[in-house]
């Protein structure tokens, strides 16, 4: 973050109501007009939790959910982005920077409390310290905010894990004006949950002097106090949530790897009581980043279901597309045609190693019952070969 590449070491319910309207005690006898209160108590808590959830899906506004959009499918916080998720990263900021955010970030009681890195851009100046802790999804990043208190301050958290903790380095805060805080780092340490004591950061704060020292500029503060964009004394922009859209936090479950089922579980059941159509198959070249696969066959067989690598879906066509080593991939080509209302037969029946110009053709097929359980333009949940869920990232259009 802005706070730490200054010092170059690394960069920033349900509800659920049991109500007895089929079985109620014979003790008691209720009258219809006492049912119909209850109905109507049962349809409120649901509509209650239909709104909660639309409320969750609708706390950015359009300008917010386009820079959100972005950020979809950027790996590393910003360290794997291709050229052109930069470019639209970037173009999606200056927008927000352009509106009428909150007018004193630094004044306002928005900017209090823990922040979220979701993103930041890598400057030349990035220490390998920095590109270690930032540049990996496994681990969270978090800026707190404290501006309000008898010791102002501004710290950055990197969480390694709920169960190993935490790396904690504090600065001294000040307010300048409305946008900038200057700060300087004086400690920082270890909070390992096996370990009854702090573990000591070995930085000599006291005597980097004015390395130590940097400011913050908050050019965007959202009204809901649920977004942030800020930039560094070094030119670092970093992007910054209290609030997460749904799809990222599916994403994050899927980095560190915990709760992926119960993740994807919670989104489509929130994507259900939104969605207005049912999902289309959409073209463009989509990455599988995970499934919920436990056992594998070969890496041939593993292929030829679709079980690594990517999806190309083209003109009614679908190929399977796996890189086996340098320069040789492995290419299966189908077609698919709608079964249902959110289902696809597919069959994959030409298979080939690809080496250059040459290709080895392998006698295989492979038919498939798709089902689609969620589908944008940026993420895939669905149900493929032996029911094994799945989850890819639309990493093209396929309009090239």
């Amino acid at each position: 973050m802005a706070l730490i590449e200054n010092l170059n070491l690394w960069s920033p319910s349900k509800l659920q109501r049991n109500l007895a309207l089929n079985s109620p005690p014979k003790l008691f006898s209720f009258k219809p007009s006492a049912t119909h209160s209850i109905r109507k108590t049962l349809h409120t808590c649901r509509c209650s939790l239909v709104n909660e959830q639309q409320q969750q899906q609708a706390s950015f506004t359009d300008q917010e959910k386009q820079l959100i959009d972005a950020l979809i499918g950027i790996q590393g916080r910003g360290k794997s982005a291709s050229p052109q998720q930069l470019n639209d990263v970037e173009r999606a900021v200056q927008v927000l920077e352009g509106q009428d955010g909150e007018g004193d970030p630094t004044s306002s009681d928005l900017i209090e409390g823990r922040w979220q890195l979701m993103f930041t851009t890598r400057p030349g100046t990035a220490s390998p310290i920095q590109r270690t802790f930032v540049g990996v999804d496994f681990f969270s990043v978090f800026q707190e905010v404290y501006l309000r208190t008898n010791d102002p301050r501004v710290s950055n958290i990197v969480k390694f894990s709920d169960w190993i903790g935490e790396l904690k380095v504090e600065a001294a805060a000040s307010i300048k004006d409305g946008k900038r805080i200057l700060f300087q780092f004086d400690r920082a340490a270890f909070s390992f949950k096996f370990l009854p004591f702090k573990v000591p950061y070995p930085v000599p704060f006291r005597l980097l002097g004015d390395e130590a020292k940097g400011w913050l500029d908050t050019t965007y503060l959202s009204h809901s106090g649920n977004l942030r964009i800020s930039r560094g004394n070094k030119g670092t922009t970093f992007v910054l949530q209290k609030k997460t859209d749904p799809r990222q936090k599916l994403l994050a479950a899927i980095s560190t790897g915990t709760g992926v089922e119960e993740a994807i579980d919670e989104f489509i059941s929130l994507s259900k009581s939104v969605a207005k159509d049912e999902p289309v198959l959409l073209e463009g070249e989509w990455q599988m980043i995970w499934s919920s696969q436990v056992e594998t066959d070969s890496w041939l067989e593993n292929a030829g279901n679709g079980l690594m690598g990517s999806q190309i879906v083209k003109n009614e066509q679908m190929k399977f597309l796996v890189n086996i080593l340098p320069g040789i991939k492995f290419s299966m080509i189908g077609k698919f045609v709608k079964s249902g209302t959110k289902t696809y037969d597919v069959t994959m029946d030409d298979a080939a190693l690809i080496g250059g110009p040459f290709g080895y053709p392998l006698e295989m097929e492979t038919k498939i019952n798709m089902e689609l359980l969620y589908n944008d333009d940026k993420i895939r949940i669905s149900k493929g070969y032996n029911n094994i869920l799945f989850v890819h990232l639309r990493a093209s259009d396929g309009s090239k």
